[in-house]
């Protein structure tokens, strides 16, 4: 059903439908939403954020645990409540969720006139009642139909290159599907920052060929497909010509950047020419593989002042016997070797990392070695998740499930131990000078500030919460400016600009 559009007294022409959006889940699903948006304003149709006021609403969803999904359905039927009780005459719902239940949404939830999965942004058009564009793209501007062709192209040619060096093929996955979404944007496909004027996030790959048993990605992404290279860089010098200072480079495994397309150290290839584009003041990269993290990574971050010293390698668990089943490998030890690298190479490294607590057949003896792990390791930023069941996943047909509230319980007693490492490190800080990216007034206080240093990965660490800074020279958002550390809580620091 196409969007109601409303005629304008004046002119005489048709108006723009006003679409919004909501985006949930990861940074790689927002610049999905980015993308789309993108393709849809360029087209003609007006944005708002305001969803009283949209005629058209698109939900970009999460699938990845349970409680994504059900917040998911929840923003869904709330947005349906719009178009069965106010302005909105149209509900698309893309993303994740779509991928997996792309006839139940339809036929659960009737106020739905249209679904987009991960591998078809370019349908959004269609989904939305807009028409396409008629005018000729503009270079770097439009995705095009030969880009289309081109990327499905390169990713038959890809697969092949993987399976011959042994990287994970179609029918190795557990729950393998057919159909894989294959779609990937390049530096022509139109985008819309919704981040700050001077941050952003580049996804440099898309999918994932780990077969990690409690993961059902690929199903949702696809085989991993890196962009090319060129089209990462050009992307970024556009960027950074917009006035972007902060990109983080996304991907569900970064360090894999390139090796599909027959590339050593892509990643590390990629960031010594990323630190060469002016105005860049912070790069950094999320995530990073346990196994992929090479010598020559280690070596390329340290060796550049605008290249974060921050390392995100969700490590999943410690105990070699639940990595096993996990179908990830690695164990305690091996992991404090790479660790203990990774300080020696890069002594101001910030390590964040995340476990899965509650694997089917954790057993205590194993819990209990990841908390010992935990406790020598001394992660800067950690988090925990409670193992949440997937059909489709490996892990899903496991037997010796634990119950919800053993799980809870050990998640809780981990992010404890957590606490108190977080609290002695964030202590240590304290009389420390920073550089600090201001981001504006603080939602805690109208009499506070806040920031992020390059220890701080955006929307994920904690903040620095800025209570004093010279007379007469007030700080703006979006600036660098430098801090010294005067007070530190568990998470959070508060600093003065100096």
């Amino acid at each position: 059903m196409p969007a109601k559009k409303s005629i304008s007294a004046t002119s005489g022409q048709t108006a723009p439908a006003k679409i919004g959006f909501v985006s949930l889940g990861c940074p790689k699903n927002l610049v999905d939403s980015e993308v789309m948006m993108g393709m849809l304003a360029q087209a003609g149709a007006e944005l708002t954020p305001d969803a009283e006021d949209a005629d058209v609403i698109v939900v970009n969803t999460c699938s990845f645990i349970g409680s994504a999904q059900q917040e998911s359905i929840d923003t869904i039927l709330e947005m349906a409540r719009h178009k069965t009780g106010g302005k909105a005459k149209r509900l698309v719902v893309a993303g994740c969720l779509v991928e997996r239940f792309h006839d139940e949404i339809r036929k659960n939830i009737p106020e739905v006139d249209a679904v987009v999965g991960t591998g078809e942004l370019e349908k959004i058009l269609a989904a939305a009642g807009v028409p396409e564009p008629h005018r000729a793209p503009s270079p770097f501007n439009i995705l095009t139909s030969n880009t289309l062709t081109s990327n499905s192209t390169t990713s038959r040619a890809e697969g092949d290159h993987r399976r011959g060096q042994g990287r994970f093929a179609h029918d190795s996955w557990d729950g393998a599907v057919a159909g894989l979404p294959n779609y990937l944007y390049d530096d022509h496909t139109p985008r819309v920052l919704t981040t700050p004027a001077y941050s952003a996030y580049i996804k440099i790959a898309e999918g994932c060929d780990h077969p990690c048993s409690f993961c059902i990605i690929p199903q949702l992404r696809g085989q991993f497909r890196s962009r090319r290279f060129e089209s990462v860089i050009a992307e970024a010098e556009r960027l950074a010509q917009s006035g972007v200072r902060e990109i983080t480079l996304i991907g569900q495994d970064t360090t894999c950047f390139g090796e599909d397309l027959g590339l050593k150290d892509g990643l590390a290839l990629l960031l010594e020419e990323l630190a060469g584009v002016e105005g860049l003041q912070w790069i950094r990269f999320l995530y990073a593989y346990p196994n992929k993290i090479t010598g020559r990574l280690l070596g390329t971050i340290a060796a550049h002042d605008n290249i974060c010293s921050y390392i995100d390698v969700p490590l999943q668990h410690a105990s070699a016997t639940v990595l096993k089943r996990m179908k990830r490998g690695g164990g305690a030890d091996l992991f404090l070797r790479s660790i203990e690298k990774m300080r020696r190479v890069i002594p101001s490294v910030t390590l964040r990392t995340s476990f899965i607590v509650g694997f089917p057949g954790e057993t205590e003896k194993e819990f209990e070695e990841l908390c010992g792990f935990v406790k020598e390791a001394a992660f800067d930023w950690m988090g925990a998740f409670g193992y949440s069941d997937q059909e489709g996943a490996g892990a899903f047909d496991h037997d010796k499930k634990l119950s919800a509230g053993e799980i809870e319980s050990r998640r809780k007693s981990l992010m404890s131990i957590q606490k108190k490492i977080s609290r002695a490190r964030k202590k240590s800080l304290i009389g420390r000078e920073f550089d600090l990216l201001l981001e504006g007034a603080s939602a805690e206080s109208d009499l506070l500030l806040e920031g992020r240093t390059a220890m701080h990965a955006p929307e994920i660490d904690g903040k620095v919460f800025v209570n004093d800074y010279p007379d007469g020279n007030e700080p703006k958002e979006g600036e660098f400016y430098r801090c010294r550390i005067t007070a530190a809580h568990d998470y959070d620091l508060v600093a003065e600009i100096v």
